[in-house]
């Protein structure tokens, strides 16, 4: 494996139960679970390698499209969002700025290479280089390291729903898929670099990230 590309989303962007599928497995909030148990999608090997990602993920792989915008009900998905026990957060420009100076601390402290990156108002696309750890660790530190700068900088967006101890403002898990060739590296990298752009946003440019 060269790299991987993984998307994790903050909280509310992607419910368990979203009718496009989703990675979970369980439904934990009973408010939630009325609209519907979890929307679990199995995983497929996109590249080459021993594991892919979700077919309702973004990784943008010739093996794989997404499914943002397969027809679904989307008066019931829009429902379950209110029924979640916090507003969804959405990133402001500032917020997003605090999130890539945590990305950046943990490129320092980790010497783990981000090839590209994107940091939408409610998810984020990483293309990280390979290492031992498992992505599922990788993921976690940097929700952590993102986390703890926005708690330093005083702009955690969870602040208004519990300001004595901010929550994390990410979700549960995340999605991946393992590159195992040249080619699809540089596939997922131009991906995630057109993600802003086809957004209506500008591209963006990050000074952790670095050439592959």
């Amino acid at each position: 494996m060269l790299a991987s590309h993984v998307i994790f989303g903050a909280y509310g962007f992607w419910l368990p139960n979203d009718p496009r599928g989703s990675w979970s497995e369980y439904v934990f909030s009973d408010a939630l679970y009325e609209f519907g148990p979890a929307t679990h999608v199995r995983h497929v090997s996109v590249s080459g390698a021993a594991c892919g990602t979700p077919r309702s993920g973004f990784a943008g792989e010739t093996a794989n499209r997404s499914r943002a915008h397969d027809p679904h009900d989307v008066n019931l998905r829009l429902a379950a969002k209110e029924a979640l026990q916090y507003p969804p957060v959405v990133f402001t420009g500032i917020q997003a700025r605090a999130v890539s100076r945590g990305f950046s601390r943990f490129t320092r402290e980790t010497q783990i290479p981000i090839y590209a990156c994107a940091i939408m108002p409610d998810h984020v696309h990483l293309v990280l280089g390979n290492h031992e750890r498992s992505i599922k660790s990788l993921v976690g530190h940097l929700k952590s390291f993102a986390t703890k700068q926005l708690n330093e900088e005083g702009i955690n967006p969870m602040l208004a729903v519990s300001p004595a101890k901010p929550r994390t403002p990410w979700a549960r898990g995340c999605w991946k898929v393992f590159l195992d060739n040249e080619e699809a590296v540089r596939r997922a990298i131009h991906y995630v670099e057109q993600n802003p752009v086809k957004d209506g946003m500008r591209p963006q440019k990050w000074s952790f990230v670095v050439p592959y």
